[in-house]
């Protein structure tokens, strides 16, 4: 009976093929609209979590100057190298700190020339951001305590400087300081905020602060925390050092903020996933649309098969077998509107995240969720033309013209 039942509606719905389409246009729309913006606000989440994460592992970035909100922020008084020496040494659960400065300079070999960030740092920086070598050497303890002129070039300085040729030992010119490439950095790629983690050059802050910046400021300090520590209290502990060490009265601002890679990654991901969570809200008002034109569709089929209800309830049809067959016609044009939505927002999701260069993440769990939901439109929006159908009394519906 029921693969009957089936078999007639789809009949009905092959026979007006150009009205059906119409008719799970809402739920086509809906259900793609749904999945592909989930698709592409999990691309972006995800974009953003290892963009982050691509400053290091366990990270955490001491700078000078209160943390506000706002495009201002307090500047504070610099740090000085003792600053980062006094974590390294009072600080447990601290494996690497890096005290650094940085400046945007131009970078010039021969007849080639790039605007980057040089950094001066220690040895420890490339553990804390968690750099690796390509070519060459990284710098060692004795290149940072005499301030040699030497440097480590980013993946991206070193293919616009030298291109396919090779870069360690020859010299590069920065400002009025000559300096010889001792290696060459494994690409990180795009960091946050779209920067690129392999447009920089890295050399001895001894040499930086010597020959680049002319003072002994430190404007950020890169403290990577063991594996088995907890970087909360870690952060605290240097909370409490450096308001003893920068003299802070109790109950006064901190001049300076530590911030928490992992803090900073958990607070992105839960504003993008209300974003999309919003997103898909919106985008799901569309299926009640589609629902309402199901139903709408269903009522005038009820009008224009009057007669042919009127038949098959003359011949012993039941009531419910009439509700049965109307009811299954709405589900089938829902679930069938519901699996090309589904094809159509992948597919969608694909080609966005594919031109926006974000990675493909597809969630199984909100594909069924709006395949079940549009199902559920369609008994839904589908039972008041059904019942409407089933409660025709046969002789009236004979004599409908």
């Amino acid at each position: 009976m029921l693969l009957g039942t089936l078999w007639m509606a789809l009949n009905e719905i092959r026979r007006n093929t150009m009205r059906s389409f119409l008719t799970m246009l809402g739920i086509i729309i809906g259900v793609g609209s749904v999945i592909a913006l989930v698709t592409i606000g999990d691309g972006t989440t995800a974009s953003v979590k290892d963009s982050i994460s691509s400053l290091g592992d366990n990270l955490l970035m001491v700078r000078p100057g209160a943390s506000r909100r706002g495009p201002t922020r307090s500047q504070g008084t610099p740090f000085e190298v003792n600053d980062a020496d006094a974590i390294a040494r009072d600080i447990d659960g601290a494996a690497a700190v890096a005290p650094s400065g940085s400046k945007q300079m131009l970078a010039v070999y021969g007849n080639q020339n790039w605007s980057t960030s040089v950094t001066g740092t220690t040895t420890d920086y490339f553990v804390a951001r968690g750099f690796e070598i390509e070519q060459g050497r990284l710098m060692n303890a004795a290149d940072v305590k005499s301030g040699r002129p030497v440097c480590v070039l980013g993946a991206t300085v070193a293919k616009e400087l030298f291109g396919t040729g090779q870069a360690v030992d020859e010299s590069i010119r920065l400002g009025k300081l000559s300096c010889r490439v001792i290696g060459v950095l494994e690409s990180k790629g795009s960091g946050s905020m779209g920067m690129d983690n392999d447009d920089t050059i890295i050399l001895p802050l001894k040499t930086f602060q010597q020959r680049i910046a002319g003072s002994r400021d430190v404007s950020m300090i890169y403290v990577s925390v063991a594996a088995d520590r907890s970087t909360a209290a870690v952060k605290q502990q240097i909370e409490a050092l450096l308001r003893e060490r920068r003299r802070i009265a109790p109950g006064a601002e901190d001049d300076f903020n530590v911030r928490d890679v992992a803090e900073i990654i958990e607070m992105v991901s839960s504003t993008t996933a209300m974003l999309t969570a919003l997103l898909a809200a919106i985008a799901g008002v569309s299926l009640l649309v589609g629902g309402i034109g199901i139903m709408n569709i269903m009522l005038v089929s009820v009008t224009e098969r009057t007669r042919e209800i009127g038949i098959r309830l003359a011949i012993g049809a039941r009531g419910r077998d009439v509700l049965l067959q109307f009811l299954i016609e709405a589900m089938v044009l829902s679930t069938l509107g519901g699996l090309i939505g589904v094809g159509l927002g992948v597919l969608g999701g694909w080609a966005a995240t594919n031109a926006m260069q974000l990675p493909l993440v597809v969630s199984p769990p909100i594909i069924a969720l709006s395949f079940a939901f549009s199902a559920f439109i369609g008994v839904l929006f589908g039972f008041l033309p059904a019942r409407k159908a089933a409660n025709l009394d046969p002789i009236d519906a004979l004599r409908h013209e």
